[in-house]
Order: structure tokens, then sequence, then C-alpha cells
């Protein structure tokens, strides 16, 4: 029999709180594969949200009716309104659903008055029923794993005794929200390493999803992600928002997944956030059967970020397509499919951001070269950044960003107006390196990019911060069309942007050239002597 769970659960920060959760879910694991493990974690994680942040709407509710003078007959006719939790974006949980009755009865209920027994994993799934049947919005979206074989249900009933110790309540059902969306995420980005290269099928990198955001400033309107994964751009969306003092109301969320799994990941993940996604209602093919055809001219999709899978060779092509308006992709590589589907949701002003294999922006084969230069002649490129290796841990393929405009005229805020010119950045040189593996991008490094961007159109942020647009050497140039025809329409940041300005320190080459050769060669004397130490040293251990 395995150890009892022993985790301490009283940290002291958020970080030492997401930690010590993990640590204690990943005890759990057992005979289960990564992708089941992770729905059984999430799905206990959300959870533990949706009854928390009912039990504190309920709290909430009972003090109003008290402080109406309601005595406790009148509160308990009136504490059960569903409406007053829905409203106020709370999930409706009912008892046997609820947190305090699993954790309760995590050992399961025994056999009474000639009723079955039932173990923890079956109490948990009759609550994520309950949960579905009680709230539409979830229907089929909540995982009912936990009465299976390879479930240890006494390990099940340990992790719940140990997750009850841990509240994400305290200032509202928003700070819970907050609180747990943190969690989600955290898991998230820890199942996704754990997975490797199946993990980048649901999750972005944060740094790589701010830099979008943070160029495009998706503040309202109309926002898709055609491949939303987990849903990482749409929270990002969010916090955009939430720091700029502004409602996640402003936007109205629409997005298509095509991974089952995948796609109940972000109907949860939106959910704890607090935003009301279409999702459409199942999973889906965009290639295949675009869910969203009300995203379409005047009524297209005023913001689009996405980061669509790499070079797909199996894709739903047909010829007649009529989203290949600059040209039908080869069936080999469904990049400009992916590419040429995102500008057709484009409303007339919309702005969209999609992330690529860095292949996409000079690659020839298939007529990719061809549908490339109609775009670029048709204006609507108006940034390529090159971003830095080794920030997916799930692959080693370097990767760019490509940024569309339906409009680069002047804009009612002052923009300047950039038709017939692309800005190109040259970000290889930022991040810094979090292990041996992956690298990520800073707050100043995702402020470099985004405010060289703003800078460049004019923008509000721009005028705000007083940046004036300049070419650096070595990271940024805004290029004509003319001069990208004369590369032969290849997108790539470094044909551009030039070698980086190296500052003179005053020393002349010549005597340079000297001091550092006499330097190499004394480290060349003591390289020999070293190695004559180890030999001599070795030479002793085999006598």
């Amino acid at each position: 029999m395995p150890p009892k769970l022993k985790v301490d659960l009283a940290p002291s920060t958020m970080k030492e709180l997401k930690d010590t959760l993990w640590k204690a879910a990943d005890k759990l694991r057992g005979s289960m594969d990564a992708s089941q493990y992770k729905d059984v974690i999430l799905g206990l994680v959300f959870l533990k949200y949706v009854s928390d942040a009912f039990e504190e709407r309920r709290g909430q509710i009972q003090g109003e009716l008290e402080a109406e003078g309601l005595n406790e007959e009148q509160i308990a006719q009136l504490i059960d309104d569903v409406d007053e939790y829905t409203g106020r974006g709370v999930f409706w949980v009912s008892e046997r659903a609820r947190w305090s009755y699993l954790a309760e009865n995590a050992k399961g209920l025994p056999a009474m008055d000639g009723a079955e027994p039932k173990s923890i994993g079956l109490l948990i799934d009759e609550a994520m029923d309950l949960i579905m049947a009680d709230n539409k919005s979830l229907a089929a979206t909540l995982p009912r794993i936990y009465n299976r074989d390879n479930v240890d249900q006494r390990r099940l009933g340990e992790l719940l005794d140990l997750f009850n110790s841990a509240r994400f309540t305290g200032q509202g059902a928003s700070k819970a929200r907050d609180l747990l969306g943190e969690v989600y995420e955290y898991f998230l980005e820890k199942f996704a390493k754990a997975e490797g290269k199946r993990g980048g099928e649901f999750y972005t990198p944060a740094g790589v999803v701010r830099v979008l955001v943070e160029v495009l400033e998706p503040h309202s309107g109309r926002v898709y992600d055609p491949c939303c994964g987990s849903g990482g751009m749409f929270v990002q969306a969010e916090k955009f928002l939430a720091a700029h003092n502004m409602e996640g109301s402003d936007i109205s969320v629409y997005g298509q997944e095509l991974n089952e799994r995948t796609w109940r990941m972000a109907k949860m993940n939106l959910a704890i956030h607090g935003l009301n996604a279409n999702l459409a209602s199942r999973w889906g093919d965009t290639f295949a059967r675009d869910q969203h055809p009300e995203l379409s001219g005047n009524n297209g999709a005023d913001f689009i970020m996405a980061n669509p899978p790499f070079n797909i060779k199996d894709w739903a092509r047909s010829e007649s397509d009529p989203r290949w308006k600059y040209g039908v992709p080869p069936a080999g590589n469904a990049n400009y499919a992916w590419i040429q589907h995102i500008i057709s949701k484009l409303a007339p002003g919309g702005s969209a951001g999609v992330v690529m294999a860095n292949g996409s922006m000079s690659s020839n084969s298939g007529g990719e070269g061809e549908i490339r230069a109609q775009m670029v002649e048709a204006d609507l490129v108006s940034c390529m950044v090159a971003l830095p290796t080794q920030l997916f841990r799930s692959t080693g393929i370097p990767v760019c960003t490509w940024f569309f405009a339906k409009d680069k005229t002047a804009g009612k805020n002052g923009s300047v107006d950039r038709t017939g010119q692309v800005l190109f950045i040259d970000a290889r040189n930022l991040g810094y390196m979090v292990d041996r593996a992956e690298r990520a991008l800073s707050d100043d490094d995702i402020a470099k990019i985004a405010n060289t961007y703003h800078a460049w159109r004019g923008t509000a942020s721009a005028v705000e911060a007083r940046q004036t647009y300049v070419d650096e050497a070595g990271f940024c140039y805004s290029a004509t069309l003319a001069e990208v025809k004369g590369t032969d329409y290849a997108l790539t940041p470094g044909r551009y942007v030039g070698a980086a300005v190296v500052e003179d320190d005053g020393e002349p080459i010549e005597e340079k050239i000297a001091r550092l050769s006499k330097e190499l060669f004394v480290q060349f004397d003591e390289s020999e002597r070293l190695a004559d130490v180890v030999r001599e040293q070795l030479g002793r251990v085999s006598r």
C-alpha cells in the first residue's frame, strides 16, 4: 500500500501555493497516462473553484438578507434563488456537488438503507453531472473519469482533503477567480512541459501570447482564435483589459478547437476567468467545418490571435475554398491556409497576430512565395517579429509572429499613416534562459517589442509615453513595399534590420588583436598545464 499523502498546505505566497498544490496533485499520477491525469487534476481544480465561489456568494446573500431584517425562515426561502448566483457570474452548485459535501465523504459513502456503497470517484462523477445539468454553458464540458479502475480512490480522497485546506476566496468572486485562474494556468503550463510535444497542442507560452496581446491591444469588439487550445489568448486579453481598468465584457470571444479534451479545458479555463466565450457547441476542424461563419465581412473579427499547429501535412484542403483569395495553399503544408483563413475573418478595420514557424517568412515551395507576394502587395502585412529560439519546450522549430492590418491609414486616435510600409523587428537576442531547455521573454522584452510597434504606428500607447519611432540597426526597420519586393517578398527581419552598431571602445584594432591573442595564448598554456596535472593524477590512480 502506498504511503499516505503528506504535503504541507500552509504556503505564504502564491508561488508556494501553486507549487504545493502541484506536488500534492502529482502524487495521484499512478497508472494514468499524462493526458488523463491532466483531465483528473484540472477537473478537481475547477470543481474546487465553482464550489468556493458559490459558497462565498451564498454568504454574501445571507448577509444582505440579514441586513434587511429577515428572519431565518425567510432567509432559507430566498437564499436558494438561482438568479442571485448566475446573475453575478457564479455557477449554481447543488448540495451534493459542493466541495464541502465531497470532502466530508472523501472516503466514499458506505452502503446504507439497501443502497450500494459509493466511492469518492463516483461521488465526484455525480457532482460533475449535477453541475453540468444546472449550468447549461458547461454542458458536455466537465470530465467524468474519477471512478475508473486506474484512479486510486484512496489517494483521490486524500487529495480532496489537501485541496480542502486551500481556499480560493477572500475578496469576492472576482478574487476567487483570479487566484484559481492563476492555479489553473500554472497547472496547464506544468502539464504542457510534462507532455512535451503533445503539450504544445494546448498551451502557448505566456510570453509569446503577451507579445500578440500587447501589440494588438484588444480593447473591445469581437476577438477570435480559430485554434484556441486551452484558451490562453483569451485569458491574456482579459488580463490586458483588467490592467487598463476595462471590463472583460467589453470583448466578445469566439473560438474553435479541434481536440475534444483541449476544447473541454478551454471551456473550464474561460469559465474560471469569467469570460462568456462562444467556443461552439462542440470541437471541430476549422478547415473542414468553420463553426463561426457569422464572422465575415463587416461582421468580422476586430482582433484575431492564433498559434496554429506548424507545418501540418494532412489537412482538409479544397482548391475551390473561397478563403484562398491570395492563392491555393499547398497540400503538404497548412501554414498559408491558416493565414488566409485568419485574414478572411477580419473586419474591415481589424488586425491579427499569428505565431508561425520561421520557414513561413521565406518559403517558396508549393506556391507559398506567390501567396506571400499577393498578401504583401495587398498591403495586409503590418509587422513581422522574429522571436528567440527555445521559447517552446515542445518544439525546437524557431518561430516568428506575423501581424496583419486591414487598414494602415491614419486613425481617429492620431495614428500614423503606414500605408505601403512593413515594420520588421528582430527580437532573436531577447529573452533569458529559464533552464537548459527553455527560454522566456521578460516583461521588458515584451514591452520593447510592443512599444516599438506602437511608436511606429503612432497609436495612443506611444503618444502617452511620448515615443517616436526611429529605425534601430540590428533590431527594427520600417521598409517600403518596394524594398520588400526587392528581396523577392522574403519577410525575414534579419534581411532588413542589418547588424547592430557596436560601440567604439577607443582601442585601436591592431592593439586589440594583439592583446586578445596574448590572452588566448596564456589560456592555451594554462590548459596544457592542467592537462598534465590530470594525466599525472590518473597515472597514480592506475598504479
